[in-house]
Parts: structure tokens; C-alpha cells; sequence
């Protein structure tokens, strides 16, 4: 198979779907110098947006194709142009897929606790190798679980066990759904085909920036979870994680689960335990640390989460084009450095969509971004984070930076009036440091609702001077970045885990058989690289399987 790359196409000629493989076509006979008849399959495989000359906004597309003989294809690619050779190339074409089923499958089938990304595909993976893993979630089923959200932004009556944070398909499935990463990882593709099968739009395979939308995210991961089922494992909800069971050489023997409102556990034989728990299982990670597994300081980010309205943004990025039917709304992708010798950058930006309460503990307020597929909300929101590094801890003590979140999350449930509604204010009050009384062209979007204040109320000193050397640094970047009227919502301390559960390299944490995963345990940093991991430490498992 053959891949052709940086192929430049206009909006007009690539905006339809439909429309690209007859780009690609032409591209491949110009380049390969092959006839129509000789090309056998052709596939869009990766879509960007080249934005950077406002003036010559234009699709990016990458193709694969498939001529009709191996010794054809070696000969198109032999014979390219010099100046086409380096976007051009052969590859592999074998689809990736799931190992095969184990011969030797322990006695005792493994434990995955958490029903996030992570923990999803690390089930998946053992399931679809004939382990039949029993999956714990804590929260609710993705029905029920949307349900709980509901009655806590309308009602403002949280659930601790089933919120943003906790549920199947853990915090990701009520954000954007993003799927880009900074790796490359032959699992990639395999994960997002399975996305594909569970549900996700097939574009997620070629965009350069996919993602799915907590609209769709539910039932995507609610098929993922049935798959796992259909396969022999077993999910379980509104199970708890309160315990672990070692014997005297240091292995895990058990684990010990509880449903909420019980007042007896039950204990699980297991010799083989993946824990992808989440960023926000603070419960568990003081289990961990009870049990001596090994634990470390690790940096990670807060800030607030900024909101524009999105016409504007795509006005800055698109210019005159903003508003063609084929450009999807934009989004950004920022950082500066600082001369307070800190960085400030933007993370989880969420076009057309909203700022949603993400709190998982009472008396505290939290916030995060989510968006469906379609972006179709007036505004765009984003985090503006500052990095936490263990010298802004409060002490050495492993959990030290969840203490640190803690203590801005209750300080910002304080200032928004102790009901869940966030602290909130509008940029150009926060540069002069004064109070917002109200909202200007930026209509809040998030709910319980919000209370206009000064965000520096809530926010640790070395923040607030960061965000305000950073925004007008950033304004010049992005125009409009630093309008007087964009809105601070807060706060945002749940960006990435504060600990880092160590594991060696087996994968394993220093109690034998405790597999540390995804993003809770500090090794991956959104959906995509979540899944890898959690396929990654289940194919570690697999190996002391053969």
C-alpha cells in the first residue's frame, strides 16, 4: 500500500466528505504516474485545516492507496519524482487488531477497576483474549449516569459516586470526546476503529483533530462495555474499591469491593489487578498509600476555564472565510513562557460547547469543558492552566498536591456562594483586579449558574500573576484571546493526576500483580492515550499468561 501525503486541496474542493477521494484520485495519478485502471482501492486517511495564511485557508489530506499488484505499487513509488518522494512512501497495510485468545488463562479471572477509557480498554483487551475480566466502576451505567449529572446542574444535589468525574467511560465522556494526542502509537488506529464499531462517526479515522461529543460518547462507550460482556467478562456498577489483599511475599491476592450504602464488603479473589481508577479516586489513592504501594509527587496544572464567543474565534482564525460551510468551528491551541520564569498554556478546548460542573466531592467546586459532535453552541471555552510543580506543594507528602487541589476547590465553593455555583469574571477586571459586577458579550454558559467576583479570591498568588502576565501575551497570538468581555470561570484542577503510582518496567506497581493505568495512575493525558495504556498494561498481563 502506498501513502501519499500533504496533498493540498481548497474548500470548495475537499469541504464534502464524499468529494475527497476524487482529490486523492487525481493526486495519485499525477504522482504515481499510474493509470485510473490500475488504481484498486483509495482511502482519505488523515484531514487537516491549514489556517496559518488567513488568506489561503485550505484542507491538508493524506491518502492511502492500493494499486492492483504489490510489484506495481513498488514500481509507482520507485519511479516518483525527486521533489514528490518525501510524501510518498509505502507502508503496511495489516489493520491492527486485539491479541488472540491465551492458551494458559489464570484461574482467577483479573480485576480492572474503573470503567474509564483506561480501564474500558485494558478489559476490552483481556476479554477479546479469552480472560473474562470482571470490570468495577463505581458510578452509574451511562443512562443513569447522565441522569445524576442532570439533577446536580439543575438541583444542585451531587452525587459523589456518579458525576462528571465517575460513571462508565469515566470524566471523558462528558467532555469534547477529543481524541488527538501529541504520541504515535500503532494502537491508535485500532482504538479509534473500535470507537467506529461502538458507534463514533467514521470521520474520527482521517481528521486530524477528531472527536466525538458527549452526546454520542454514552452509547459508544455503553457498546464497548456490552462487547466486553458478549465476550465473558462481567461489569459491574456502583461498586467500590475499598480494599486490597496481599500475601506475606508482597503479591495481591484479593480486592475488596462494596456497593454505596452497604455496610459489609466483598471480597474477590485475584492474583491480577489493573487500577484505572481516575485522576479523581482521591479515596483510592489513600488506600494505595495505607498499603504502602508506592506513590510520587507529580506535576500537573489549574488554572480557570476561558469562554469567547465562538464566532469571534473563528473570525480571528478564519477571517473573511469564517462561516463556509465546510470549515467546522474553530478551536486553538496556545502557551507562552513567562518572565516569572513560569509557562501558561490552553488545554481541553471545547468549541460550540459549554463550561459543566465536574465536582466530585462535597463542598468543593470544580469545572471543566464538554461539547457535543455538532459545536454548535455560541461560545468556546477552554482551560487556561499555569503548571503545579512538587515545589508549590504544601509538603513532601505524596499526596501533598491533592491537598493543594482540595484547598482551591473549597476556596472556590466559598466564593460562589457554597450552592456549587462558580466564581466568574470578566477578563478585563481580572488584568486591573477588580470585581466583575455582571457579564458583558460573553453569555456564561455554565451551570448551577455563576457568581461575579474576583477570581483572585480563590486562586493560589503564583497563578493569578501568571494568568495576568500570560492573557495579553496570549491576546497577541490569538486575536481577541484577551477581549475585556471574555469570561474566567472557576476553578480547573482536575487537568491531570497529582500522583503517580509507580510501576517498574512490567508495568507493575511494587505489590506484584497491581497494574497502575491510565490517567488517575499519572501515564496518559486524554482519551486516546488513556486507552493505549490501559490496552498496554493488559497486554503486559497477557505476557505472564503465556
Amino acid at each position: 500500500m502506498i501513502e501519499i501525503t500533504q496533498v493540498h486541496a481548497s474548500l470548495d474542493e475537499a469541504g464534502d466528505e464524499d468529494a475527497c477521494p476524487t482529490v486523492g484520485r487525481r493526486a495519485a495519478k499525477r504522482a504515481l504516474r499510474c493509470k485510473d485502471s490500475q488504481i484498486k482501492a483509495i482511502e482519505l486517511h488523515r484531514k487537516s485545516i491549514d489556517a496559518r495564511k488567513k488568506r489561503d485557508v485550505h484542507f491538508i489530506l493524506s491518502f492511502r492507496v492500493e494499486l492492483t499488484s504489490p510489484r506495481l505499487e513498488q514500481e509507482a513509488v520507485d519511479s516518483v519524482a525527486e521533489r514528490d518522494r518525501s510524501r510518498i512512501r509505502m507502508v503496511d497495510g495489516a489493520a491492527p487488531s486485539f491479541p488472540s485468545p491465551v492458551n494458559n488463562a489464570p484461574k482467577e479471572r483479573p480485576v480492572v477497576v474503573g470503567a474509564g477509557c483506561a480501564g474500558l480498554f485494558a478489559a476490552l483487551t483481556l476479554a477479546e483474549a479469552g480472560l473474562k475480566p470482571l470490570l468495577i466502576e463505581r458510578g452509574d451505567p451511562a443512562l443513569r449516569r447522565s441522569q445524576t449529572i442532570d439533577l446536580f446542574l439543575k438541583e444542585r444535589i451531587l452525587d459523589p459516586e456518579s458525576n462528571i468525574q465517575f460513571g462508565l467511560g469515566g470524566a471523558g465522556t462528558f467532555s469534547d470526546g477529543k481524541l488527538n494526542t501529541g504520541t504515535k502509537n500503532p494502537a491508535h488506529r485500532l482504538i479509534l476503529e473500535t470507537f467506529v464499531k461502538a458507534g463514533s462517526p467514521r470521520d474520527i479515522l482521517w481528521d486530524a483533530k477528531p472527536h466525538i461529543g458527549s452526546d454520542i460518547l454514552p452509547t459508544v462507550v455503553t457498546n464497548i462495555s456490552q462487547r466486553i460482556e458478549q465476550l465473558g467478562g462481567t461489569v459491574r456498577y456502583r461498586t467500590k474499591l475499598v480494599d486490597i489483599r496481599t500475601d506475606g511475599s508482597g503479591a495481591i491476592t484479593g480486592v475488596d469491593v462494596q456497593p454505596p450504602q452497604e455496610t459489609t464488603s466483598e471480597t474477590i479473589a485475584t492474583k491480577h489487578l489493573i487500577l484505572a481508577c481516575g485522576h479523581s479516586a482521591r479515596d483510592v489513592f489513600e488506600l494505595l498509600k495505607e498499603h504502602n504501594v508506592a506513590l510520587a509527587q507529580k506535576t500537573f496544572a489549574m488554572g480557570v476555564r476561558i469562554e469567547h464567543r465562538q464566532a469571534e474565534v473563528d473570525a480571528a482564525q478564519y477571517r473573511t472565510l469564517a462561516g463556509h460551510p465546510a470549515l467546522p468551528p474553530s478551536t486553538y491551541k496556545l502557551s507562552c513562557h513567562l518572565p516569572n520564569g513560569r509557562s501558561a498554556f490552553s488545554f481541553c478546548v471545547c468549541p460550540g460547547g459549554q463550561v459543566v460542573a465536574a465536582a466530585s466531592e462535597t463542598g468543593r467546586t470544580v469545572t471543566n469543558g464538554m461539547s457535543e459532535y455538532a459545536r454548535s453552541g455560541e461560545n468556546i471555552n477552554g482551560a487556561l492552566l499555569v503548571n503545579v510543580t512538587a515545589e508549590d506543594f504544601p509538603s513532601p507528602h505524596p499526596l501533598a498536591g491533592i491537598a493543594l487541589q482540595r484547598q482551591v476547590e473549597e476556596a472556590a465553593f466559598a466564593l460562589g456562594g457554597g450552592d456549587y455555583r462558580a466564581p466568574c469574571q470578566r477578563v478585563e477586571d481580572f488584568l486591573r483586579g477588580a470585581p466583575s459586577a455582571g457579564a458583558g458579550r460573553v453569555t456564561p454558559s455554565y451551570r448551577p449558574g455563576v457568581v461575579y467576583t474576583d477570581m483572585a479570591r480563590c486562586l493560589p498568588p503564583f497563578i493569578t500573576e501568571t494568568l495576568r502576565l500570560a492573557l495579553p501575551v496570549l491576546g497577541k497570538k490569538l486575536k481577541g484571546y484577551d477581549d475585556p468581555d471574555a469570561l474566567l470561570t472557576g476553578v480547573e484542577t482536575r487537568s491531570s493526576s497529582p500522583v503517580r503510582l509507580v510501576r517498574d518496567d512490567r508495568y507493575e506497581a511494587n505489590i506484584r500483580g497491581i497494574y497502575p493505568c491510565g490517567e488517575g495512575a499519572g501515564y496518559a493525558g486524554g482519551i486516546l492515550s488513556a486507552a493505549a495504556d490501559g490496552m498496554r498494561c493488559a497486554e503486559k498481563l497477557l505476557e505472564v499468561c503465556k
